[in-house]
């Protein structure tokens, strides 16, 4: 079904509870929380669907998207464990986990529109003006969300400063 092999329905299985938690996260505490259930669920479905890009990837854009991914999670769940729990430390956190749910989003996008509906996808060029909108879309959220998340972090610093 939808030409996946069944490697590739672990990468896709094994990432998408991500989305669900992401969202969730975003809309209840207007960041990814590394420290809760829902931060460690988040962190082990994206490593899974990162590692396993590599294997199923057939594009070489997937491998860096993968890496990159990778990196961002670790900094984003890693960066409080090296500077403590400093200003700098949740500003950065919040950055590199919004940017590692973009990177998620935009694979999961882009390889859904080519593999649905099922043998008559809804694009087929990976130049096709549905596409790039949607990934432009997708940019657009992740500039007006980071936007957005730098001023609340800056406005519960000076709230807790007076």
């Amino acid at each position: 079904m939808f030409g996946i092999s069944p490697l590739g329905w672990v990468h896709t299985l094994g990432s998408l509870p991500a989305i669900p938690v992401a969202i969730y996260m975003f809309a209840r505490y207007g960041r990814i929380v590394p420290r809760s259930t829902l931060g460690a669920i988040y962190f082990v479905s994206m490593l899974i669907g990162a590692a396993t890009a590599f294997l199923v990837a057939h594009q070489p854009v997937s491998y860096a998207i993968g890496a990159l991914t990778i990196l961002f999670l670790l900094a984003g769940y890693g960066i409080e464990r090296i500077l403590g729990p400093t200003r700098i430390a949740r500003y950065v956190e919040t950055i590199c986990l919004s940017v590692s749910a973009f990177l998620l989003m935009v694979p999961t996008a882009t390889e859904t529109l080519r593999r649905v509906p099922d043998g008559h996808p809804f694009v087929t060029d990976l130049k096709s003006p549905l596409l790039l909108g949607v990934q432009a879309g997708l940019l657009a959220i992740l500039v007006v969300g980071l936007t957005a998340q730098i001023i609340y972090l800056a406005r519960q610093n000076r709230n807790a400063a007076n």
